[in-house]
């Protein structure tokens, strides 16, 4: 299950609530390019559509960069931000409706990876941190990192 893409900003500007396991619906010549990591997921987020038309939404992945895959001939007019939808069942997609609708909460997507032949989408359920939270998380990650470089040292004293 390797990894192909990753949301780096995702645990820092995001406090995740809840993960979900989707799949994609990709051109053949945008797998390929998945697969060679050409794809960048800052600033993209899991929206539905046709709330109000359908019984059921559907979810979409919206400004995901997924680049043009080299060896393809001209595509003519190919779109490297369009929407991808999300292939998820008919219980999950209604559970996440009713989360979504409560204030502060949003779907984020966190990486993007094989699972055999087949590529997935990890997104979270999230809820947006303040700006003293994410100082928060800046000093503990400098904290740990102090004590792990200070554990490895051979000098180390009590």
């Amino acid at each position: 299950m390797p990894v192909l893409a990753v949301n780096k900003r995702a645990h820092f500007d995001y406090e995740v609530l809840e993960t979900f396991k989707a799949g994609l619906v990709l051109f053949g010549h945008e797998v390929k390019a998945v697969k060679n990591g050409q794809i960048n997921l800052l600033g993209s987020y899991v929206v539905f559509k046709n709330l109000a038309g359908k019984v059921l939404p559907e979810m979409y992945l919206i400004n995901a960069h997924i680049s043009q895959y080299k060896y393809t001939s001209s595509l003519g007019e190919y779109n490297p931000i369009r929407s991808r939808k999300i292939l998820l069942k008919k219980k999950e997609i209604r559970r996440l409706v009713g989360k979504t609708q409560e204030p502060g909460l949003t779907l984020v997507p966190l990486k993007i990876y094989t699972n055999h032949s087949f590529i997935k989408l990890e997104f979270a359920l999230t809820k947006g941190k303040k700006k003293y939270d994410k100082r928060e998380a800046i000093k503990k990650r400098d904290v740990e990192r102090d004590i792990r470089t200070l554990t490895k040292s051979k000098n180390y004293k009590l």
